[in-house]
């Protein structure tokens, strides 16, 4: 029986050794392939640890809005998933950044929460060296994006924050789909979502899709709870964390041109 018991001690703590070791694998899902179409014009971003980024600058369709949004991807695929929502947004007058984190769309590196940190503060401060000031410029953050804007705007005011499908923090989603798993105690990459928004005093919006099966609903509404200057929730019926809807529906790019309209 002690054997027995032996066995199945190693085994489980065998098996929590991989998942310490390859969470990041389940964590970042990126298309490694370089991105050749182009939406707008080809940029290249310098992170703080020395990597390039590929990214696109799609400048907003007259009338102009003097407004830039710097979109945050979320886990998976790279910036080419992203263009309807850059021309979407274009079309409302706004100019769009759209960049790849490091390891994604044929960029080096490997993705971490602090990476992720390094390339969302380049993309930053490739639209402030641009000529856009601080104060005009809006973060969109999808899912894992929503925790990595909102951390970029604890040191980096914007003119205000749109965070589509946010979380808690990874934690409380990767309990939901990992319940038997110590998850808690596990990961090594936090993003702290409500946390830090905790902190920020832009205007911020949260959009959720009532059926997410990714990210519950019910974790976007705490999101949305925890912001201290919510000026807006839209919750948009039926649809889950990669509907059409949901990624660059009207209704998620309303909300944006709302918040740039109360700046």
């Amino acid at each position: 029986m002690v054997r027995v018991a032996l066995i199945l001690v190693s085994v489980v703590v065998l098996l929590l050794a991989v998942l310490w070791g390859y969470q990041r694998q389940l964590i970042y899902l990126p298309d490694t392939t370089a991105v050749t179409t182009s939406v707008g014009r080809d940029v290249e971003l310098e992170t703080s640890d020395g990597l390039r980024l590929g990214a696109w600058l799609v400048p907003g369709q007259q009338p102009a809005r003097d407004v830039a949004v710097l979109v945050a991807n979320g886990n998976g695929g790279n910036r080419a998933g992203r263009a309807p929502l850059a021309r979407a947004l274009s079309a409302q007058g706004l100019t769009v950044l759209l960049f790849d984190y490091r390891g994604y769309g044929g960029n080096e590196g490997s993705p971490s929460e602090r990476g992720l940190a390094r390339d969302v503060r380049a993309a930053q401060q490739y639209l402030v060296d641009s000529g856009v000031p601080a104060d005009r410029i809006v973060y969109f953050g999808e899912s894992l994006g929503a925790a990595v804007v909102t951390e970029l705007a604890t040191s980096e005011a914007p003119a205000g924050l749109v965070l589509r499908s946010p979380f808690v923090d990874l934690a409380s989603v990767g309990q939901v789909h990992y319940p038997f798993l110590p998850v808690r105690l596990l990961l090594r990459d936090k993003f702290p979502l409500a946390e830090h928004l905790a902190a920020v005093k832009a205007p911020v919006s949260v959009v959720y899709g009532s059926d997410d099966s990714v990210v519950p609903s019910d974790q976007s509404r705490k999101v949305a709870e925890a912001a201290p200057t919510l000026k807006d929730v839209v919750e948009i019926p039926g649809a889950d964390h990669n509907d059409a809807a949901l990624v660059h529906g009207p209704e998620v790019v309303a909300a944006v041109v709302r918040l740039v309209e109360q700046l």
